[in-house]
């Protein structure tokens, strides 16, 4: 197998003995200067095909150290639960990790629900969530709240189930395409659809929905960071109120404070970057 790309210390480009590309990890696969033939493949411990873009601006974006934790823990997860993991939760999982602790270190008294029925439904995977959180908090040095086991238990759970285009999943996507039609109308831009950004900002809101719809109640920094985001970006506050009205049409289901707070970072997220990218443009 032949290495022609860095990624980082432990992720690189390689292409197969077929001469298909594909991305490898594996300790220090990165480290000597490429190209290169690796000869011992035992050094590596996951190959991704046919990566998709969303995917890949992800493993460009996502620090390395929070990439490694991910791919670590989901080594583990793999192991325990005989491979039945989909292997790109690296990716999702990083991401949620990095989210996590960037809301952590802006407001420290961020809280989550535990939920004690996922925990009894999922015992396996709840399990697995606590093994991950320990070795998060050992490598981060940041304590998590106890709500992000019931989070990381739900990325096991979705994780080993196929992908089925079902009833619910046809709502979601309808949901999400109202909510970039009123970000478009109410900010003023337009967004790419085939966009590194708005891809990601659709996967939250995908995991935001299934995780209303299961009643996974979601307990965030509360008023502090709700006040700061109604002085600093009004129009971002207007915005996430009617998309909670939207929500509230779709599924029955209220938004809460917290849960407008988690709508609003996403938001206001995706507009800045569009704004950044226009700007460089």
């Amino acid at each position: 197998m032949k290495i022609i790309k860095e990624i980082n210390n432990n992720v690189a480009e390689a292409i197969d003995g077929n001469g298909n590309h594909l991305i490898a990890f594996g300790k220090g696969l990165g480290f000597p200067k490429t190209p290169y033939e690796l000869t011992d493949l035992n050094k590596i411990t996951m190959t991704f095909y046919k990566l998709s873009e969303y995917f890949e601006g992800l493993l460009r974006e996502i620090p390395e150290e929070i990439l490694n934790l991910s791919a670590e823990i989901v080594s583990m997860a793999q192991e325990e639960l005989n491979g039945q993991l989909n292997p790109t939760l690296v990716f999702s999982l990083a991401d949620h990790i990095q989210f996590s602790i960037q809301r952590l270190t802006t407001y420290k008294n961020v809280r989550m629900n535990y939920s004690y029925e996922i925990a009894q439904m999922y015992p396996k995977e709840s399990h697995l969530a606590e093994k991950a959180v320990k070795m998060i908090q050992e490598q981060t040095h940041i304590v998590l709240p106890k709500g992000e086991l019931t989070s990381i238990t739900m990325h096991f759970v979705n994780s080993q189930s196929e992908y089925k285009i079902s009833q619910e999943e046809v709502l979601i996507e309808e949901i999400i395409q109202q909510t970039t039609n009123l970000i478009e109308q109410d900010l003023h831009i337009v967004i790419d659809r085939d966009e590194f950004n708005y891809n990601r900002f659709c996967m939250h809101m995908f995991y935001y929905l299934k995780r209303m719809r299961s009643g996974e109640e979601l307990i965030g920094p509360g008023m502090e960071m709700l006040d700061s985001i109604k002085e600093q970006h009004p129009e971002i506050y207007q915005l996430a109120q009617k998309v909670g009205t939207l929500i509230a049409q779709f599924y029955g289901i209220e938004s809460n404070e917290d849960e407008l707070v988690y709508l609003m970072i996403h938001m206001n997220r995706l507009y800045e970057k569009n704004v950044r990218r226009k700007n460089d443009d």
